[in-house]
């Protein structure tokens, strides 16, 4: 087991990553508040991992009350926070109680903006199951649910007590979730780390292998880069919105579609293929770079073409995007590989390009 720090000062948390810590009691022990746990998990994992986490949580006689949440990223709504507020109300839980979020980037989200609201603020855990949420979405403090304006747009910075990354969960993981999480992977390597971009050239096929060496380089790379930029910005008042590259186009993408046709990780792929392709057209990228970047994302087994859907509907949710200032869209572009921009000011000529270029089955 390997373990790093998330350097937030009295907010600091460990993140611990390893092959069977889901079953060691000592590393949950100081992560959890005084009174119960709350395991909320959904009707994918609970199957696979909820027993071993029980006999964990059993062994440090904590009581556990269980929340199963349906699979998916409709699963992400205020109806949902409401059921998870109702089952710690009519148990009894209060302040002292601590929410163990065990599962994907879905169950992560909603866990952790459950604990920032529930009585104004309780304890949580990230027990993260996917490499989506093994290396970007457990870590850094971001929690929320979506709306069908907008995806995230509902929520709150709240830093978890700690992350458990058990890379044994990974076993189970389907291959076009595991794909999905290489997206973000990827995204390290294009925004800061010129030279991780390039190993994952060089060894994507022992990832996508799942070779034990290379997936445990994977994941603490990546979980290293977000933490080192969460410290310097936490509440994303600059620097952190790098980690967006992808995410404007991708956010859109999974909105207009309604949230569950195409995996996070997915819509994040093409949204990166996209930001390359505006960075190329306002001469900020070579052609070179732009062609390698394609290239992995390809490699990867990831989608690389939007639906092809009104280029107004696609503008419409951009501009309610979060990073919006003063009605303008705010883009992630890139000045070469391992290095990102943050713009307002690019032509929307060449945004609407980019999304006809990048759309199934020619313009939309």
């Amino acid at each position: 087991m390997r373990s790093l720090c998330v350097d937030l000062g009295q907010r600091s948390y460990p993140i611990h990553t390893g092959t069977g810590i889901l079953a060691d009691p000592s590393l949950f022990a100081p992560a959890l508040s005084k009174g119960p746990v709350a395991v909320v998990t959904d009707s994918n994992v609970a199957p696979l991992y909820l027993e071993t986490l029980q006999k964990t949580l059993k062994a440090l006689d904590k009581p556990s009350l269980t929340i199963i949440l349906p699979a998916g990223e409709e699963s992400k709504s205020l109806d949902n926070i409401q059921e998870i507020a109702g089952r710690l109300l009519s148990a009894g839980y209060g302040r002292d109680c601590t929410l163990c979020a065990l599962g994907g980037g879905v169950v992560g989200d909603i866990t952790g903006f459950a604990a920032a609201v529930y009585q104004r603020g309780v304890a949580y855990i990230q027990v993260p199951t996917t490499l989506l949420a093994m290396v970007d979405s457990s870590v850094g403090g971001k929690t929320g649910v979506n709306h069908p304006l907008g995806k995230n747009m509902i929520g709150a910075f709240y830093q978890p007590q700690a992350v458990i990354a058990d890379t044994d969960t990974l076993d189970s993981l389907p291959e076009r979730e595991f794909r999905s999480g290489l997206a973000e992977v990827i995204k390290y390597g294009l925004i800061n780390d010129q030279g991780f971009f390039s190993w994952l050239e060089d060894h994507m096929d022992a990832v996508l292998a799942r070779e034990p060496d290379a997936l445990t380089k994977v994941i603490r790379h990546s979980c290293k880069d977000k933490a080192d930029i969460v410290a310097r910005d936490e509440l994303e008042g600059g620097l952190r919105a790098i980690l967006n590259l992808g995410h404007t186009f991708g956010h859109a993408i999974e909105a207009a579609t309604g949230y569950g046709q195409y995996l996070h990780g997915e819509a994040v792929a093409i949204g990166m293929v996209m930001a390359a392709d505006l960075s190329r057209r306002l001469d900020l990228i070579r052609e070179s770079e732009q062609d390698r970047i394609y290239a992995l994302v390809k490699a990867t087994g990831l989608p690389t073409l939007a639906p092809a859907l009104p280029v107004a509907d696609y503008l419409g949710f951009m501009r309610v995007d979060k990073k919006a200032e003063e009605g303008r869209v705010r883009f992630i572009l890139l000045r070469g590989i391992g290095s990102a921009v943050i713009t307002g000011d690019v032509p929307p000529a060449a945004v609407t390009q980019t999304l006809q270029a990048f759309m199934e089955h020619g313009h939309a």
